[in-house]
């Protein structure tokens, strides 16, 4: 056996359809495309969301809602997330930007009162939610608001 006389095993190929050739061939006339429409002209991609030409579904819909161009996105911290901090340690937007705990300041700071908190701080934010007022002053702690 050499390189020249190779060939494929029997039955492993296939010739390739050849459509538009005839009657005789049984696809002939359309080629397998069915009948006229955009489907059977070469080129066609079936655009997403298209209905059949009929009005689209998101376009029967009415508009609803807004975006509030005015919206202010505050980051969150619990105060649980506070315990890790050392006792009467001064805790800012920044040293929590520093230490991780927040991936990025938004437009200020939210405290909320989930989790426990054991360690008497002083805590700088632009809001505090009342439960976070009566957890960090349970222990004796300090909330500070910053002005934005």
């Amino acid at each position: 056996m050499e390189l020249h006389n190779l060939t494929p095993r029997p039955g492993s190929t296939k010739d390739r359809k050849r459509v538009g050739r005839g009657p005789g061939s049984g696809h002939g006339k359309t080629a397998g495309r069915g009948h006229k429409g955009a489907q059977s002209r070469s080129g066609y991609k079936r655009r997403r969301n298209f209905e059949g030409g009929q009005m689209p579904y998101v376009r029967r819909l009415p508009k609803r809602g807004f975006t509030n161009i005015f919206r202010t996105e505050l980051t969150i911290v619990n105060v649980g997330q506070l315990d890790r901090f050392p006792t009467g340690s001064e805790i800012t937007p920044e040293l929590l930007l520093a230490e991780g705990v927040i991936s990025s300041l938004g437009d200020g700071l939210k405290v909320l009162g989930h989790g426990r908190l054991e360690k008497m701080l002083v805590v700088k934010a632009h809001k505090f939610s009342r439960k976070a007022l009566e957890v960090i002053q349970s222990v004796g702690g300090r909330c500070e608001v910053i002005a934005k």
